[in-house]
């Protein structure tokens, strides 16, 4: 698989932004992983694709090294203002289906893909959690910022847009190809 087949899929699945993506720009941060020691989202411990689960930041490291590129994704939806969590909740609704729909694609041509979303994994309604194993693993999906990597950064270094403005949301994810 190349870039131009990959950008084709990801622009049929939906996305409104897809750029190519130099492993070598992957940077994983402590300062990133920390955040989700802090349990915001409740998923920490919990969830096989989140932290403790998904690795060390070195264990992360080796898996994103089998690559070399990959391809940026973006779902864009407009929101009225910072406050408007429900049209938040459809962006990352429709990211998170369109994310799938292209995961189960790609793996058609690259059935070792790496795939890294936005959020915590959703292939299983409820995760079994730390103290069994997961029912997927083929299909488990680790977030950017379980892996540590500072979204913002990535997106500047590749090429792409990570602020469109304060009526719009954008998120991001990625899938190791190559």
């Amino acid at each position: 698989m190349n870039f131009e087949k990959a950008e084709k899929l990801a622009q049929e699945a939906g996305f409104d932004s897809v750029a190519y993506l130099d492993c070598e720009t992957i940077e994983l941060l402590e300062e990133v992983r920390g955040m989700c020691a802090m349990n915001t989202c409740g998923m920490y411990g919990k969830n096989q694709a989140c932290p403790p689960s998904c690795g060390t930041l070195e264990e992360c490291r080796k898996r994103i090294g089998q690559f070399h590129w990959g391809i940026l994704i973006q779902t864009v939806g407009e929101i009225e203002d910072s406050f408007d969590f429900e049209g938040m909740q459809q962006a990352e609704k429709l990211h998170k289906k369109q994310f799938l729909a292209l995961a189960d694609k790609l793996r058609s041509f690259c059935p070792d893909l790496l795939p890294l979303g936005s959020g915590c994994c959703t292939v299983c309604k409820s995760c079994v959690g730390p103290d069994a194993p997961c029912r997927f693993p083929q299909k488990r999906m680790s977030s950017l910022e379980a892996y540590g990597i500072l979204v913002s950064d990535l997106c500047s270094k590749n090429h792409l847009k990570y602020h469109y403005g304060p009526e719009h949301i954008a998120y991001t994810a990625l899938f190791l190809l190559g």
